[in-house]
């Protein structure tokens, strides 16, 4: 009998192990290589926008991060727009084309390993934040008399988040479904995937994840960072039908974040689908809220000084 239970507590922990190494083996595993037709998609030039074929190092890696940089005439501010996981720029192109068409300079760019560069190992974040704060600087230095602002999609806002917290260089940031942190993310997917509690595979997880990737699951949580964003203005926007981020992942993060802060909540949008839900309510939300925080601020204390001149 002894030996009985002893050999089904091998089971199942063989069971366990095997299921946290394909957890997180699905989630670092390298893009597929892309065939032809994975390349047909839309580009600046189908759009008549002035854009340009840029790359720029990340923060630290000896890798280049590709993205497309439009000028707009006269722009006062320069707006990074960040896609999700294994996510290509051209899925932001007609929000960045919005944007542009606002009178924004817009960086558009990929998370190295999650776009058109296949074959790379990713991660949810960990890595890719250093994509993002090389953003951050490539910006800068494009336009450096504009403010800048971000707006991110899932993995890239969440990404976003913790990058904002990192640099006062972003002054405004719009994140549309971001996770509140790495686990909730995976323990979601887990949960709607193998309708399991994912406290079960936790620790084994987190113990491939260290092994496989060189991380763990605490360090990459947004909800940790979102509050050193304050006093800068935040937008979170999330559907209440997502089924790869949790819900209730935004009021959480809402909760953590300081003021000034929105929160948009979509009661039958998917992951990421306000914007195909109703383009012209998106659009027009998003950017008024960047040109109130943005541009007014910016008028304001344009006429500050103009008074200080004056007297």
């Amino acid at each position: 009998m002894l030996v009985g239970s002893l050999g089904s507590s091998v089971g199942l922990m063989s069971v366990l192990l095997g299921i946290a190494v394909y957890i997180v083996e699905t989630l670092t595993r390298p893009k597929r290589l892309q065939s032809a037709l994975d390349l047909y998609t839309f580009s600046p030039f189908e759009l008549g926008l002035p854009a340009e074929e840029v790359t720029f190092a990340p923060l630290h890696g000896d890798h280049l991060v590709s993205g497309w940089y439009i000028p707009a005439s006269g722009a006062t501010a320069t707006i990074i727009v960040c896609p999700g996981y294994r996510g290509q720029r051209s899925d932001v192109l007609g929000m960045s084309t919005m944007l542009w068409r606002a009178g924004y300079n817009v960086l558009a760019f990929e998370y190295y390993g999650h776009g058109t560069v296949v074959g790379k190992p990713v991660t949810l974040g960990y890595r890719e934040i250093h994509d993002f704060l090389g953003a951050v600087a490539y910006a800068k230095e494009r336009a450096p008399e504009t403010r800048l602002g971000a707006v991110g999609y899932s993995m890239g806002a969440s990404v976003a988040i913790m990058g904002c917290a990192r640099t006062p260089d972003i002054e405004v940031l719009v994140a549309d479904s971001p996770f509140a942190t790495h686990e909730s993310a995976v323990a979601y997917a887990v949960q709607r995937t193998l309708h399991l509690p994912f406290i079960l595979f936790h620790w084994l997880t987190d113990c491939i994840l260290w092994l496989r990737a060189g991380y763990h699951f605490h360090q990459v949580e947004p909800i940790r960072d979102i509050v050193r964003i304050s006093p800068r203005p935040l937008l979170l926007i999330q559907g209440l039908q997502d089924t790869i981020v949790n819900p209730h992942d935004a009021h959480r993060l809402y909760e953590a974040a300081g003021e000034p802060k929105e929160l948009w909540l979509l009661p039958d949008v998917d992951h990421c689908g306000a914007y195909f839900a109703d383009r012209q309510r998106y659009v027009t939300r998003v950017i008024s809220f960047l040109d109130r925080t943005l541009r007014a601020s910016q008028q304001t204390e344009q006429s500050d000084q103009h008074l200080s001149e004056a007297s």
